[in-house]
């Protein structure tokens, strides 16, 4: 007869052995304790070098996009706060015209009370609603003299044109309303992406310091190699160029943009003496001389400094002249950087040009692929 043991109770051991009960709850603990080690947070979060470099550019790229915006919202205001005030003014010197005009009607109205000379019509012209629908009763004109009419008509004529000059005051006013809304705006963008890179840079080491200027020496050196590149084509262009119109020259012939290239050169050299000497102030966003400049700000000075009167933002310099390709590019032309057209320096030739970079900086010379070839936007002559 067979005889039937009882099973052992969960958790006890049977020659030597865990019973599967306890042997599946310590494989589990095993597997929560691996998964709660890989799912640990890192102690290491913080952002590369590189991660934080980049980080800082995109940011001073954002606040100088945002420096052009506030550049034209501070243009537009400055302009439609003028033509506000020139419609305030214009209104007023309506509006006394129109009381003279209505004191001329008061008389005759006053003159026909005393007398009483017809009923007093003037009076009830001028007491109307809409003093046009009197003005078209030929009944009343019939009652007026050629004098009455005069004045009726210049009434009519001032209450028109005053009521339409206070409209496009009114309208203007609300114009300008937006534009301080977007100045404010723009300056509030330009101040927190500044002080977000400010942030960024004063949370790095001594020796992360030491490599981001590291990261930074070997992209200027990348640059120059790029810009000299760039000098030895501009450079045999020019000598094929040369060649090309010496030879019209001897066969006779003569080219008409002599003359305009000599005047070019005699205008960019100008601007150029007065790029140079602006090097070692200051970027400041907003600013156009003489202490400080942002980018802009330093394109038109120069210009103007040789008779030419640019815009004030990237966005309206860009379309201020004719575009050509950067082998063709002469000194004195505009280089504008990046898809959304936000910075812009003058070319001096080989390469390299002036301009004021971004904040923290100062105006200084710099090859045109200071942040890579893909940067480049267009290059721009001015006159």
């Amino acid at each position: 007869m067979a005889s039937h043991r009882k099973s052992p109770p969960p958790g006890t051991r049977v020659a030597g052995i865990r019973t599967p009960a306890l042997a599946t709850a310590a494989l589990t603990s095993v597997a929560l304790l691996s998964q709660t080690a890989t799912a640990a947070p890192s102690t290491d979060d913080k952002p590369s070098i590189e991660e934080v470099e980049k980080k800082v550019d995109d940011l001073y790229r954002q606040a100088e996009s945002a420096t052009e915006k506030y550049n034209s919202a501070k243009e537009k205001t400055s302009k439609q706060r003028k033509e506000v005030d020139t419609l305030l003014d214009d209104v007023a010197q309506r509006t006394q015209k129109l009381n003279e005009a209505r004191e001329e009607l008061g008389s005759f109205a006053a003159a026909q009370y005393r007398t009483g000379a017809s009923a007093p019509d003037t009076a009830t012209f001028l007491l109307a609603d809409s003093p046009q629908d009197y003005f078209d009763q030929t009944q009343l004109m019939g009652r007026m003299t050629s004098r009455q009419k005069d004045a009726v008509d210049d009434y009519v004529t001032e209450q028109s044109a005053t009521m339409k000059k206070r409209q496009e005051a009114t309208d203007s006013l609300e114009t300008l309303s937006e534009s301080q809304n977007d100045l404010k705006t723009a300056k509030a963008t330009v101040q927190r992406k500044l002080s977000d890179a400010r942030e960024l840079l004063s949370q790095l080491t001594a020796e992360e310091k030491a490599r981001l200027a590291a990261i930074e020496k070997k992209k200027q050196e990348e640059a120059a190699r790029k810009a000299a590149e760039l000098a030895k084509q501009q450079a045999a262009e020019q000598k094929a160029a040369a060649e090309a119109a010496a030879a019209e020259e001897s066969a006779g012939s003569s080219s008409s943009s002599e003359a305009s290239d000599s005047s070019y050169a005699t205008k960019a050299e100008k601007a150029l003496a007065f790029a140079r000497s602006q090097v070692g102030k200051p970027y400041v966003w907003g600013a156009t001389g003489p202490d400080s400049y942002d980018c802009s700000g330093l394109t038109q000075a120069a210009w103007n400094a040789a008779g030419i009167s640019l815009p004030r933002t990237t966005y309206d310099q860009v379309n201020a002249g004719t575009t050509v390709s950067l082998a063709s590019a002469q000194p004195g032309d505009l280089v504008f950087f990046y898809d959304d057209v936000t910075h812009v320096g003058i070319y001096i030739g080989n390469g390299k040009m002036i301009h004021a970079p971004k904040p923290g900086a100062y105006v200084r010379e710099e090859s045109i692929y200071y942040d890579g070839e893909s940067a480049i936007h267009s290059v721009v002559r001015p006159a």
